[in-house]
């Protein structure tokens, strides 16, 4: 065979090989920002990038279609914000919505990028759930719950509340097909009826606004919380300008409802932390930002003293989170933030669409928007013994006390016993002494 299937399951990678392949084969010939954008920007057949100027693109862009012509691959079905870039191409090489719609007409253009619809001319994400018809059972709920694709977790307050009236089914134990309780069908027809108002819901895909000069510093704030409901975390981006405008704007976010087995809300909490330190891991490596500040924010004062504690030792499960927190952050990086600032209870809690859209989740709290941040800085006290989750330590004290040889004597049931202990432990002293060769023959009384 001289050609790869299609569909077949080995695809996606032989299509992620044979680009990195050409990528590799470009090095010194192409320029490296032309390379990297081979290596770095493509989910299997589907590239995604973003330029600061529309002259920078137009280089790329035909410098990347030079270097897969290399490879006999063809880049096409190109789509851009930009008039300037789309005209600079061939139109058999954009996208069919590209030919036919006019973006100076302002006309709602809508592409898909990995999944996620792009409204190419107001150049900003949005959400539009086309619900079929699904039976009100369990089975109806996780099909509808899990069709909202998002996989930035930018509505993440609102798709927990469907996934609680999911995790409340499955505490029932209701049967996969078995209708609705009395209790949860108003729940689900309330959700239901709001999930058509997340067409009101825009996201701007660029962190920065045009105007924004160039940027001095970048800073990532994750925000953690959590509830008997569930926890959840949401991470900004905040960068300044060399001028001092600030800006800052929602990256990526995460919500979980609270396990079924009881768990303290302690605990929750700093699973919520380990979550944040996870997110961090992940996007320093993905946004490729050089000397980027992170900072920790949390409303828990009990989580705060577990991060800042030295001295006392905790159960397995503390001690593994508190152990996995400071493999990635240090203490000094975890600050306090009131709970009415914190964006983070949102996504613990849930919220409606409608108030999704009013809410400080995509703005944030006001704070950030300052030239000097909150200290955040909080005394914490030292953890007390009494906290349940400080493990107890027993010392164990013994004492020895010598015993005279007289008192050794009582042992021995009758008088020839201890002479011939005697006897025998004369005669080891002396063989240890090596006054005379070892035997085993009876000792002579």
């Amino acid at each position: 065979m001289r050609v790869h299937l299609f569909g077949a399951a080995s695809s996606p990678a032989c299509a992620n090989f044979g680009l990195k392949y050409i990528a590799a084969q470009g090095q010194g010939q192409f320029s490296e920002a032309t390379v990297r954008l081979i290596e770095r920007n493509f989910y299997v057949d589907d590239g995604l990038i973003s330029f600061h100027s529309e002259k920078e693109a137009i280089c790329l862009v035909n410098e990347a279609k030079q270097l897969c012509n290399t490879g006999k691959l063809r880049l096409h079905k190109f789509v851009s914000n930009s008039q300037q870039v789309l005209k600079s191409l061939p139109k058999e090489g954009c996208a069919e919505t590209a030919k036919t719609k006019d973006l100076a007409l302002r006309e709602q253009q809508t592409e898909r990028a990995l999944g996620v619809k792009w409204c190419v001319a107001s150049d900003h994400f949005q959400f539009r759930v086309v619900v079929n018809e699904r039976p009100l059972s369990r089975r109806g709920v996780l099909s509808i719950v899990a069709s909202i694709y998002d996989p930035l977790d930018l509505l993440a307050p609102f798709v927990l509340l469907g996934k609680q009236i999911l995790q409340q089914m499955c505490r029932d134990k209701t049967d996969w097909d078995a209708p609705f309780s009395s209790e949860l069908k108003p729940r689900w027809e309330s959700w239901l009826s709001d999930l058509k108002k997340l067409a009101d819901v825009k996201i701007n895909r660029c962190y920065l606004p045009k105007d924004f000069r160039a940027v001095q510093k970048y800073e990532l704030h994750y925000f953690s919380d959590a509830s008997v409901p569930g926890y959840g975390v949401c991470t900004y981006l905040r960068a300044i300008s060399v001028s001092g405008q600030i800006h800052y704007s929602l990256v990526f976010a995460k919500s979980r409802v609270a396990p079924t087995r009881v768990t303290t809300v302690p605990r929750l909490e700093l699973s919520a932390a380990v979550v944040a330190v996870r997110i961090s891991d992940m996007l320093k490596a993905e946004l490729e930002l050089e000397n980027i500040e992170e900072c920790f924010w949390t409303d828990s004062q009990v989580v705060l003293g577990y991060i800042s504690n030295e001295a006392r030792r905790f159960h397995v499960f503390v001690a593994n989170q508190v152990q996995r927190i400071k493999e990635s952050t240090k203490p000094m990086q975890w600050k306090y933030v009131a709970s009415e600032e914190n964006p983070a209870d949102h996504a613990s809690r849930g919220l409606k669409a409608k108030d999704l859209v009013t809410s400080n989740w995509f703005c944030g709290p006001s704070f950030l928007w300052q030239e000097e941040l909150l200290s955040g800085e909080i005394k914490v006290g030292e953890l007390q013994s009494e906290d349940p989750e400080v493990r107890k330590v027993v010392v164990h004290r013994t004492t020895a006390r010598l015993e005279s040889l007289a008192e050794s004597f009582v042992k021995f049931s009758s008088w020839s016993r201890l002479v011939k202990a005697i006897a025998r432990f004369i005669r080891f002293g002396r063989e240890f002494k090596k006054m005379q060769g070892r035997t085993s023959e009876t000792t002579s009384l």
